[in-house]
């Protein structure tokens, strides 16, 4: 399971999280709403160890997360707003060198498949669209089979089908007994895969409970 347990992280002297509690069961998905500078994107950091908590801690199957960073970290993939891809190298040999560095022997093909894309394409990844480079992004997320499964806005650059892609493949994730944590504005369209919702404010939780009963107010995201 993960347990975040009275995690707070601060910027200079200004508190972006304060004494966040959160529990998430494998095969279960949470969404993470609120406005901007609420603090979901510091806490999806935080749990990817990327930012270090100032108080508090976080858990992943009764291991306390930083500390076990670099054991951890093969288990949590983060999917941020960035696709973060090698341009000058086809979606293929992206998967291979991500494979290589991790130490993963993935079916590279079938990856590609899964998410729309021709695993005979050759062409540098600098020619894809944006929606195109954030599938070769979510293919190096599958290779690693993750425990924790980080998404912060997951569905910017996708088009309707992308975003039904997206939709099915956290699906998957969730059925193979991943924890699914992700940040988003359209609280609406992430209920369909998260059954859970935590809404910041100010760096604080106003709501920890059903995605279904989730307040008006609260799931409006500006």
């Amino acid at each position: 399971m993960l347990h975040v347990d009275d995690l707070s992280r601060r910027y200079g002297k200004r508190w972006a999280l304060v004494h966040i509690h959160a529990t998430l069961s494998p095969g279960h998905g949470c969404m993470l709403v609120g406005p901007n500078g609420s603090g979901k994107s510091t806490l999806i950091k935080c749990l990817a160890t990327a930012l270090r908590p100032h108080r508090g801690r976080v858990l992943l199957d009764d291991q306390e997360v930083w500390p076990n960073r670099g054991a951890l970290r093969p288990r949590i993939a983060y999917f941020g707003h960035q696709a973060h891809v090698y341009d000058d190298l086809s979606g293929p040999e992206n998967l291979r060198v991500w494979a290589a560095l991790g130490g993963y022997q993935p079916d590279i093909p079938a990856l590609l498949c899964r998410v729309g894309l021709d695993p005979d394409r050759d062409d540098p990844v600098r020619t894809f669209s944006a929606g195109m480079r954030r599938r070769i992004a979510l293919a190096r997320m599958l290779l690693k089979q993750p425990r924790l499964v980080l998404l912060d806005e997951p569905f910017t650059a996708l088009d309707p089908p992308g975003r039904e892609l997206m939709l099915s493949v956290i699906r998957d994730l969730k059925e193979s007994g991943a924890m699914v944590l992700m940040a988003t504005h359209l609280p609406p369209t992430a209920a369909r895969v998260c059954e859970h919702a935590l809404a910041l404010e100010g760096g604080r939780v106003m709501y920890d409970g059903p995605s279904g009963q989730l307040p008006s107010d609260l799931a409006v995201c500006e």
